[in-house]
């Protein structure tokens, strides 16, 4: 080989040292089944994890009902972050997550949110004047925040009273687009869907509900794939740098704590 076709060959072989370098080979995606409420803070999370680790979080967001269905029919996630404990707990109680990953990763609080000004009142009593055509929730089959809804409800004795009211969403997220988008006049959602990093403040009016009317909502995650990424990915969770952006995100967040 002569010396111009070394000094051609020397750039090129670089190049594909480059792309084949062991860091980069090990680049993962990893697939996380994600709470509706936690949408923001998770976006936050893995474009974070993803540009001091190379790899790829690939947040699917939806129901933690609808998830924990998905997941123990064989849906190929990594790691599941649920609005709840108790779907998390099942996971581990049946064997079909990593031993020992369960952890609280966020307390969720719940308001009562209406885009119109001075239309929810500080203590709630909006809901007793009955002056409204829709109420929205999240069905509290399938979702954490629904069920705390109906907790409420029970609570202030206007369950039965508000049933053909109620316009039930899928999670969390669908029972906010009722609200925001004026199809219902009012509805319980997640603090968090108020504050942190969505696109603007929301206007309106809310009433932040007392927490003793509610069981506490821990939202819990899991690993499900046992591999170096996830792990580091877990690990990161649990980080002061992911509290900083899960309280900013509207949580209450006991990164240490225990299931």
């Amino acid at each position: 080989m002569g010396l111009a076709s070394m000094h051609l060959a020397l750039p090129l072989i670089a190049i594909l040292a480059m792309t084949f370098s062991p860091a980069m080979a090990r680049a993962e995606e990893i697939r996380v089944a994600t709470a509706s409420n936690f949408r923001a803070a998770m976006s936050q999370l893995a474009g974070e994890f993803g540009k001091k680790s190379g790899h790829s979080v690939i947040p699917v967001f939806g129901s933690t009902g609808k998830h924990y269905a998905q997941i123990i029919n064989g849906a190929p996630f990594d790691a599941f972050f649920a609005a709840d404990a108790r779907r998390p707990e099942l996971l581990e109680q049946s064997g079909m997550s990593v031993p020992g990953s369960r952890f609280t990763y966020a307390m969720g609080k719940l308001v009562l949110w209406s885009r119109r000004a001075n239309y929810v009142d500080v203590s709630g009593n909006v809901l007793k004047r009955g002056e409204f055509r829709y109420l929205a929730l999240a069905n509290p089959e399938l979702a954490p925040y629904g069920a705390a809804a109906r907790d409420v409800l029970e609570a202030l004795g206007l369950w039965d009273g508000l049933s053909r009211r109620m316009v039930l969403g899928e999670n969390v997220g669908q029972a906010f687009l009722f609200v925001r988008s004026g199809n219902a006049e009012l509805g319980f959602v997640a603090a968090s869907q108020l504050v942190g990093s969505n696109p603007a403040p929301m206007e309106g009016s809310l009433w932040e509900v007392p927490e003793n009317l509610y069981r506490p909502i821990g939202q819990q995650a899991v690993l499900l794939s046992d591999t170096k990424a996830c792990r580091e990915f877990m690990t990161f969770i649990r980080s002061e740098e992911a509290a900083r952006i899960i309280r900013e995100n509207g949580y209450t967040n006991p990164v240490h704590a225990e299931p």
